[in-house]
């Protein structure tokens, strides 16, 4: 496959493999890396083969004139910052949710990418999974009919990600569960049709926060004195201005049954259900995913199985290879810009609604 595109990755974390496995398959040529953490981006060019390891974005960008993507996989804090210092340089750029730390900055960062004439997308990668898009066609075709509610949960008994990280501290991270499990209310809204917001009414609570029995099973490292000021679980309903509604349910420490991540709604013609369900908090292999149609036929209830070919991804690396399809004008995006800036409007609303204690109109 011809490499026709450069890549340069912001972050060396995890989630960067998903990044960097997708431009692979895509045949996008990976050639830098960058991290403060030099030898964790070693480790990275170890596994794929990258030419180049730099400290600094900066540099990177300076160092590496013909890149023509770079990913940014960096703590929430940064996303605004380096996305838009990258698109101010003529790259093409695929950001790890959460857009940003709030609809504000991603507003600037949409406005930056359209200045510059470049795509910008977001990783909402669970938009690219095989039965989203499986759900999507039987809504884009008129069978479901019009939404008028659903249901979007990601919630988790056992699942802070440590305590004292930048995860727990809202200046980096912009909030706990409610904005790092954003990822079932964006699909419902992407099933819905991204309606205009009107109001929102929530509640956030920090029940078990500290209390090391509820924290997830990912290693990731306390850090000792460090900061946890974020929620732990969020309850919120939305209503739109075309009548249409939204419950949301978002939880890293809650006393339920298992993690459950799905998204479920009701049209005039037919209502669906995307989930799945964990067999142990936050470890995919134990996972089992279900998606589903319900509709009447010759006045009785059905209830259709929807069978597609499981992606044990979850989407991530197709997300990445729709965004390198659309720069190359072969695909549609899975996601587009202004969408994220309804969603962060959203999130920011749950947070000043439950701080208020009070319902809270969008502008």
């Amino acid at each position: 496959m011809k490499k026709d595109l450069k890549a340069g990755i912001v972050g060396a974390g995890g989630i960067a493999d998903y990044h960097i496995s997708g431009y692979l398959k895509s045949g996008v040529d990976v050639v830098a890396i960058s991290d403060i953490d030099t030898e964790r981006a070693k480790q990275k060019v170890e596994k794929f083969n990258i030419k180049n390891v730099y400290s600094s974005y900066k540099e990177m960008l300076e160092k590496e004139k013909e890149i023509d993507i770079v990913s940014i996989c960096v703590p929430n804090k940064y996303h605004a910052e380096v996305s838009i210092e990258c698109l101010k340089n003529g790259k093409n750029v695929f950001c790890e949710k959460p857009p940003a730390l709030n609809a504000k900055e991603t507003e600037k960062m949409v406005k930056t990418a359209k200045d510059a004439k470049k795509v910008l997308m977001f990783d909402f990668n669970n938009r690219a999974r095989p039965e989203a898009q499986a759900l999507m066609k039987y809504i884009k075709n008129g069978d479901v009919g019009k939404i008028n509610s659903a249901q979007a949960l990601w919630i988790r008994r056992c699942g802070i990600p440590g305590f004292g990280g930048w995860f727990t501290q809202k200046s980096l991270s912009g909030g706990g569960p409610v904005i790092d499990l954003l990822h079932m209310i964006d699909l419902a809204l992407y099933f819905i049709g991204f309606p205009e917001p009107d109001f929102v009414l929530a509640k956030t609570f920090n029940d078990f926060s500290g209390n090391p029995d509820f924290k997830g099973p990912w290693g990731i490292p306390d850090v000792e004195g460090g900061i946890m000021d974020v929620e732990t679980s969020s309850h919120a309903f939305i209503t739109f201005k075309t009548d249409q509604v939204l419950f949301a349910r978002n939880s890293w420490a809650e006393m339920n049954k298992r993690e459950e991540v799905s998204v479920t709604f009701q049209g005039t013609k037919a209502g669906g259900m995307i989930r799945r369900l964990f067999g142990r908090d936050g470890i995919d292999d134990t996972a089992i995913d279900d998606c589903e149609l319900y509709t009447m036929e010759y006045g009785k209830p059905v209830n259709r199985k929807i069978i597609v070919e499981p992606d044990p991804k979850m989407g991530r690396e197709r997300a990445v290879i729709n965004f390198v399809n659309t720069i190359r004008r072969q695909e549609e995006p899975f996601s587009k810009p202004e969408e994220a800036i309804i969603l962060m409007k959203i999130i920011d609303a749950i947070y000043k609604s439950s701080e208020e204690k009070k319902p809270v109109k969008i502008d």
